[in-house]
């Protein structure tokens, strides 16, 4: 790595840090700290949300699917995309409405319950966490490759996970939600910049996605295993054909029918309940901006996922090629095919532009990884500081002492899953895994969609829903899904592992179904029909009704 690169990556750290200091709240307030004043319009708040959004699993992750298993990995690109979907029609405007700071304080508002809201807070750890140690482990992969040298004693991938946790932990600490929406913003455009200029590079050298996919079709799929000590290519079988070898250009060289359903139904339910995206809908104005903000986020998905398709097919096609001459990539493969497929977005960048081109690709994966921590950190505050503490171990809190209880969830939060991610090697699971940093986001796409989403999407637009009903529904789909996941590895069958390691097809309609039953024998909030005008009324009707209560509190007043 030339020294360049190292100031370069030197200049990224220090800048998110004096963003943060620069950025930071002028007020020492709750609704500044975790929501940004609810002063965020359409246009930022959509790049922030992509920033959010966008992870490791996306910049790194969905390439390296496609990469590892051609048209099976290109799952991944559609179903992260399609879930702002639901978010628009069902989610967006009427959570915004509401107006509350987070999933758990909606729910427990909506409920009238703290139990409800308390159940809501683990589940939505449980699913900050499976998503925070993906993203650094995504951020010791880039370090290993772009610096390929630890620091105080630490390995290069351990190395890259503690810088990263540190320069995000203290960007969220000191910015908050301000500083981290406008960072994330200026970030999105980063990471889509990275990948318009790899793109570009590579389409202009003269590599064509038709002929590629063709070609590489021409022969069975294999890819590295770990055997006896020694790296060797495999043949990947044909889930859909077991007869006949998986190809790069057809579907089954990772998942059967049944594994490609499950896969896509994780993903698009999952959006819909993941913290750190719904969280952003409290900071828009309003409701119609909510749903603005969820628009513009569906376009720039399509434009990034596109993008991220055929890189990876540009990879699986062109590194092979460029091998010879290389030494340095000769280490990185066995006969040719990258050993760790997240390198693949990584080494393209090297091929065709050296070590500025590895290091501009390098820090948007960096970018990426951190935007998506800073955001889940802030989830994960709101879940702790506003949820926990300021409603249940100290309601008298003051504004200083929510904030900094908020501020020390953060530290804990980030250190613990830095620490679990210290203790993953993501070259020992790759042949279990497409991607293991994508694998991984899916587990917590899956968690969300099986406990939360659904839960969440009956408690908008069902007025049956109760707050005993809610707690039973989120434990239910909970349990469920650890329970399919923690079976996984004892099941033999593919077809039936692909279901246990995406179960939101089985847990979120049993969730559903536990939901209605329980709430069709309890009583639903006593305010119900004030609760179901913040969500569903328009501006015009919220107003009618504030009016009509004056109106009648003044006539009571007359006759007393």
């Amino acid at each position: 790595m030339t020294s360049a690169s190292v100031l370069a990556l030197a200049a990224l750290l220090l800048a998110v840090t004096v963003l943060a200091f620069l950025l930071r709240p002028g007020r020492t307030s709750t609704l500044e700290f975790y929501l940004a004043g609810r002063r965020v319009g359409v246009a930022t708040n959509a790049c922030a949300i992509c920033g959010d959004y966008f992870s490791a699993a996306s910049f790194l992750g969905v390439a390296a699917a496609v990469y590892v298993s051609g048209l099976d990995g290109v799952w991944y690109a559609t179903g992260f995309a399609a879930g702002f979907v639901p978010v628009l029609l069902f989610v967006a405007a009427p959570l915004r409405r509401f107006g509350e700071f987070s999933i758990p304080d909606f729910l427990g508002r909506r409920l009238d319950s703290d139990r409800v809201r308390l159940i809501a807070v683990t589940v939505v750890q449980l699913i900050i966490l499976s998503y925070l140690v993906p993203q650094a482990v995504g951020s010791g992969i880039t370090w290993e490759l772009l610096v390929g040298a630890g620091m105080f004693g630490l390995s290069p991938y351990a190395t890259g996970v503690v810088l990263s946790t540190v320069a995000i932990t203290t960007l969220v600490v000191l910015g908050g939600m301000r500083g981290t929406t406008w960072t994330q913003a200026v970030q999105f455009l980063l990471l889509l910049a990275a990948f318009v200029w790899l793109a570009v590079a590579v389409l202009t050298s003269g590599f064509s996605y038709p002929q590629a996919v063709s070609e590489l079709s021409s022969e069975p799929l294999a890819n590295p295993v770990l055997s006896g000590g020694e790296w060797r290519l495999a043949t990947e079988p044909n889930h859909l054909d077991p007869s006949t070898p998986a190809t790069f250009g057809e579907p089954g060289g990772r998942y059967g029918p049944l594994g490609q359903l499950t896969l896509m139904v994780t993903l698009v339910m999952g959006t819909a309940g993941l913290p750190h995206i719904m969280n952003r809908y409290f900071t828009s104005p309003t409701g119609t901006t909510a749903r603005m903000t969820t628009i513009w986020v569906l376009g720039l998905a399509g434009v990034f996922y596109t993008l991220a398709v055929l890189l990876g097919t540009a990879a699986r096609a062109l590194i092979a090629e460029a091998v010879p001459g290389r030494p340095w990539l000769a280490e990185l493969t066995v006969d040719g095919v990258l050993r760790v497929p997240e390198h693949a977005p990584l080494v393209l960048g090297r091929i065709y532009g050296g070590d500025a081109g590895l290091t501009f690709i390098a820090i948007g994966a960096l970018i990426a990884v951190m935007s998506t921590i800073a955001g889940l950190l802030l989830a994960s505050a709101a879940s702790w500081g506003h949820d926990v503490y300021e409603r249940h171990i100290n309601p008298a809190a003051s504004q200083r002492q929510a904030v900094w209880a908020g501020r020390g969830a953060v530290i804990v939060v980030a250190v613990f899953s830095a620490v679990l991610a210290l203790g993953l090697r993501p070259d020992s699971l790759t042949a279990l895994f497409p991607s293991i940093v994508a694998t991984m986001v899916t587990w917590a796409f899956a968690l969300a969609g099986s406990a939360l989403a659904p839960v969440f999407i009956l408690a908008i637009w069902w007025r049956g829903t109760t707050s005993r009903g809610a707690g039973a529904g989120m434990i239910t789909g909970a349990v469920v899904a650890i329970g399919m996941f923690a079976s996984a590895p004892w099941v033999a069958d593919p077809g039936a592992s692909e279901v246990l390691l995406a179960p939101t097809i089985v847990a979120a309609p049993l969730a559903v179904a536990v939901t209605v039953l329980v709430s069709r024998r309890t009583e639903p909030p006593e305010d119900l029909d004030r609760l179901w005008l913040r969500l569903h009324g328009t501006a015009g009707d919220r107003r009618a009704a504030r009016l009509a209560r004056l109106t009648i509190a003044g006539v009571g007043e007359g006759k007393r």
